[in-house]
């Protein structure tokens, strides 16, 4: 017979924080109902905030000069249009269920431990952008300031661990009090210069960039839409934070549906605008005399954005600080944020343990830190290119699922994300992504030619897009639940399996039940009761 157990001090006090939902914030489970009391406007402004990362100026002043201004332009139209279309379907499906994008990917495709790559690539993503955001400030901090680059990093990486470790509750209180002052000085600057009705922006029309290409080429065009393919994660932080939108019912049918929206995929429209502001910065950076090494830094570009309005340097220089540190702030504690939680996932599939949510946006700072120090930012284009092929993989393959699957019937209707309901191993997920990332990379690396090369990202989205249903059907959909419940057997009596659909069956047919579907999928999703 076993003695009693002792429980220790430390380890009762570690038990009550790691089970203490403020700072958890749900980060292994749904989001409960309990929690999801926060106004629509609330937590849309919460979400919306995440969207004044600067790493939109640099990257659409770094294209700019590589590729031009139409090019740039066209990119930025066709790449926010994809997006758009793609991240409806996901913030819509993780909304509905209060589940982050890791338990939505679980449970559209990937399995138990398949979503566990994709809990690494979205981490990723986290911690990269955090390095080139957190750089951005420290180029303000040094510019201004005189500070040490390597003291501006530390200062620029853990100023935001306080905040993102209390999670939403905080981090929704910051972006309240910051966003006048960020929208004040994002919009103000740009608005002078309309007005104002410069010269440059006719340069800037005809800004022909390292290129050469005044007017549109395709492969200029490629380079420029793979970079821009890299933001597709984006919609995953939106996501962390929809999950708290209230039930929708009769009375919050406007706001629930706005705040989706505008905050949710519509975030594109503030990005791409801020991408565009950037392009046309850089192009005044240099035709003020700035190098182009230095003229996509948005630190640059915003000091003489405010210099052209109070026509003093010191005063322009303390302004843009401010401006950039507020953007800062608002974007990297949602960076700690989202990777805390990625991380979570991550770790805790491999290790079966949780140390807590809090160690992971700690470590997920360390690991922004160490690429701020190796200077990231130098090359910023070439990582986000490449990162873009896994990007696309793991969305293309999810918003596939969601789009095609389930409306067809080839995948079960809800979203399971019960570890004893799945498969370790989903093929339909994980093959689509697979597939769709050993061609898109060999693209990448020019091993089909410079067509290829150039529209890498845009043939793995595709690949991922038709290979996910393609697999789903070869598979007759057996590897979504390991089991089920008497009500999800319900649910599912009516998915399609291979031996149900000969292969024989008319188009016609086909095109009919997988129209009937969606009016069905629409009509729930339009339904007021619908949760």
């Amino acid at each position: 017979m076993s003695g009693p157990q002792r429980v220790i001090h430390q380890r009762r006090q570690y038990n009550q924080w790691v089970g203490n939902q403020t700072l958890e914030d749900f980060a292994l489970r749904f989001t409960a109902e309990k929690a999801r009391r926060w106004s629509a406007f609330r937590v849309g402004n919460t979400a919306l905030g995440a969207v004044a990362f600067l790493a939109c100026e640099a990257i659409g002043g770094t294209m700019t000069i590589a590729f031009g201004f139409t090019n740039t332009m066209v990119a930025i139209i066709a790449v926010g249009a994809l997006m758009f279309l793609l991240g409806l379907p996901i913030c819509l499906s993780a909304t509905r269920n209060g589940v982050d994008v890791d338990l939505l990917t679980r449970g559209a495709g990937f399995g138990y431990i398949g979503s566990t790559i994709t809990s690494l690539i979205y981490a990723t993503f986290t911690f990269i952008l955090f390095s080139i955001e957190a750089s951005i400030m420290s180029s303000a901090l040094t510019m201004v300031l005189g500070l040490p680059l390597w003291l501006a990093n530390v200062i620029s990486a853990v100023i935001v661990i306080p905040i993102a470790a209390y999670g939403v509750r905080a981090i929704s209180r910051m972006q309240m009090i910051t966003q006048p002052v960020w929208l004040a000085l994002q919009a103000g600057p740009l608005l002078y210069l309309a007005w104002r009705g410069l010269p440059e922006f006719s340069g800037w029309t005809h800004y022909a960039g390292a290129s050469g290409h005044a007017g549109f080429s395709l492969l200029p065009f490629g380079m420029a839409a793979s970079v821009l393919l890299s933001l597709l994660p984006q919609i995953g932080e939106q996501v962390d934070y929809l999950r708290f939108l209230p039930k929708r019912a009769r009375g919050n049918g406007v706001s629930w549906w706005s705040a989706l929206l505008f905050a949710g995929p519509g975030w594109v429209f503030t990005g791409c605008g801020k991408i565009a502001a950037g392009s046309f910065l850089t192009y005044l950076a240099l035709s003020r005399g700035v190098s182009l090494t230095n003229a996509a830094q948005p630190a640059t570009m915003y000091r003489i954005a405010f210099f052209e309005i109070l026509h003093n340097r010191m005063a322009a220089a303390v302004v843009m600080l401010v401006f950039i540190t507020t953007c800062q702030i608002k974007i990297n504690t949602t960076n700690a944020y989202a990777g805390s939680i990625a991380w979570s996932n991550f770790f805790s599939r491999l290790t079966h343990s949780h140390p807590g949510r809090v160690v992971w946006v700690v470590f997920n700072v360390l690991l922004a830190l160490l690429l701020m120090e190796v200077g990231i930012f130098r090359v910023i284009q070439n990582i986000l290119g490449l990162y873009a092929n896994l990007a696309v993989g793991w969305m293309g393959a999810l918003a596939a699922d969601l789009i095609i699957n389930k409306p067809l019937g080839l995948s079960p209707p809800g979203i399971e994300f019960k570890r004893a309901h799945l498969y370790d191993i989903n093929p339909v997920g994980v093959g689509a992504m697979g597939l769709s990332v050993i061609i898109s990379t060999c693209m990448s690396f020019n091993l089909l030619g410079p067509t290829a090369h150039a529209l890498a990202p845009f043939w793995g989205l595709g690949i991922a897009f038709a290979a996910a249903p393609a697999i789903a059907f070869a598979t007759g959909g057996k590897y979504y639940l390991a089991r089920q419940s008497e009500t999800q057997a319900a649910r599912t009596s009516c998915i399609v399996s291979r031996r149900t659909w000969p292969s024989a069956r008319p188009i016609a047919a086909i095109s009919a039940r997988f129209a009937a579907r969606w009016m069905h999928a629409a009509m729930i999703y339009a339904s007021p009761a619908a949760g």
